[in-house]
């Protein structure tokens, strides 16, 4: 009668979000030979409880299945890449050294959105991630449970017509435009059911409306580093920046702050 195998699962946590599992493979059937495999997962930017279950689903399927084929399929199947906010991953397999490699990386969160309908009656709630992508808001909340994420991200407004337009990837494009010191003064963007862009900056804990108009988004940044750049040394609030025509625009500000 043919012997049950016996595994044993043993931990160890490194640096730099490494996970290696030994896993001791003794079989009792006729070779009475040892087997000892090892998997070593890098979890990259992504949350370790997320990486982690996702981990201990792949090992589970690689003892039963020895197949990278299946592994695969698996993810595909259980859409797992998805459910565990994974932006890549990477799975290899040295069989000569029992070796299990599996690499994930996550995107890094940008804004927050609020998905609305035209009557303004219905909405619902997103992360917008560095790859334009639109995931649930457990993303965030389980990178600020593990302090992978300690500033707060600013809000983005999208009605639901836009949603596969391609709006995502340009304002994406926009935000990462913008340097880190512009960034931080962003509290919101909006792109209207006119698909008009308006920016809302916060300085010095004082709103200013940007107006953007229908296009030309990229140019009109330059611009608007400049105008806030020039007034932040003149020591003046802008209440009010309309760059909707490029040639001619029209900056409205507040006396010293």
């Amino acid at each position: 009668m043919r012997k049950i195998h016996k595994t044993i699962l043993i931990f160890c946590l490194l640096p730099a979000s490494y996970l290696i599992i030994d896993v001791a493979v003794s079989s009792l059937g006729p070779s009475k030979s040892k087997q000892k495999l090892k998997y070593r997962t890098s979890f990259g930017r992504c949350p370790a409880r997320a990486a982690g279950n996702m981990t201990m689903k792949m090992i589970k399927n690689f003892e039963s299945f020895g197949s990278l084929k299946k592994l695969k399929q698996q993810i595909l199947e259980e859409n797992l890449q998805q459910k565990h906010f994974l932006s890549s991953y990477r799975i290899k397999y040295d069989p000569l050294k029992k070796f299990l490699n599996l690499k994930f990386q996550c995107p890094v969160p940008l804004m927050k959105v609020q998905i609305f309908k035209k009557d303004g009656m219905d909405s619902y709630d997103a992360i917008l991630v560095d790859n334009s992508e639109l995931y649930d808001p457990t993303y965030e909340e389980l990178l600020r449970n593990e302090k992978k994420l300690a500033h707060d991200l600013p809000y983005l407004a999208l009605p639901i017509e836009s949603i596969n337009s391609g709006i995502r990837q340009k304002i994406t494009n926009l935000f990462k435009k913008m340097s880190e010191d512009f960034a931080k003064k962003l509290s919101e963007i909006i792109y209207s059911d006119e698909k008009e862009l308006t920016i809302i900056l916060s300085i010095n804990g004082k709103p200013s409306s940007v107006f953007m108009g229908h296009d030309e988004w990229k140019v009109k940044l330059d611009k608007l580093h400049k105008i806030v750049n020039y007034m932040e040394l003149k020591k003046k609030m802008p209440v009010v920046i309309n760059l909707t025509n490029t040639k001619k625009v029209v900056v409205k500000f507040n006396n010293k702050f």
